[in-house]
């Protein structure tokens, strides 16, 4: 099957912006001679990165904090964004320190996934963390995190609790679980 051709674009305009954000407007031309308007959210254009870290061979380190988007707190991995700078894995080594205390002897690179790509541009790096070492960096955070341990023979029951929703969380969830029956390598 022939690869597809990406619609030209015909304009862009800045709808809206933020600190974090960018909203634009954009005029496309598919290949078949249709036009259309698409929004898409652009991001700042390096990326972010998301670790499951592993406290031993049976427990991960899981973060409850405030999910601004829901206005509720949600159970999940420590993440943030890439720095300029920075490599992923220093953003998660990085991140690690900001958020649980730690750094990591060993990061794994289990994939790069995107969200809702059809109008947000942003991809974030998901690692595993391993040879965990107490290590801790102020981070950006309004208060405290709270770290939940979580064996890894728990996993069911963490996909079943009521705040552990985020999809990037689940994703890394799954790959991490898929990487220990593979024999970690």
């Amino acid at each position: 099957m022939a690869e597809k051709q990406v619609p030209k674009v015909l304009a862009r305009e800045l709808v809206a912006k933020s600190r974090f954000l960018r909203i634009e407007s954009v005029d496309l031309e598919f290949s078949n001679g249709e036009l259309r308007q698409y929004e898409r959210v652009q991001g700042r254009g390096r990326g972010a990165v998301l670790i499951v870290p592993m406290l031993d061979d049976d427990t991960m380190l899981l973060v409850r904090e405030y999910a601004a988007g829901l206005h509720n707190y949600q159970l999940g991995f420590p993440k943030g964004l890439i720095d300029p700078g920075e490599t992923p894995a220093e953003a998660a080594n990085r991140e690690l320190r900001e958020e649980i205390g730690y750094g990591a002897g060993e990061l794994t690179e289990m994939k790069s996934v995107t969200m809702a790509p059809a109008f947000f541009s942003a991809s974030m790096t998901l690692f595993l963390g391993r040879g965990l070492y107490p290590e801790t960096l102020l981070g950006d955070e309004p208060e405290p995190l709270e770290i939940v341990p979580w064996k890894v023979d728990q996993l069911d029951e963490l996909l079943l609790q009521h705040d552990f929703t985020e999809a990037r969380s689940v994703a890394a969830l799954l790959l991490m679980q898929r990487w220990l029956q593979r024999g970690g390598g």
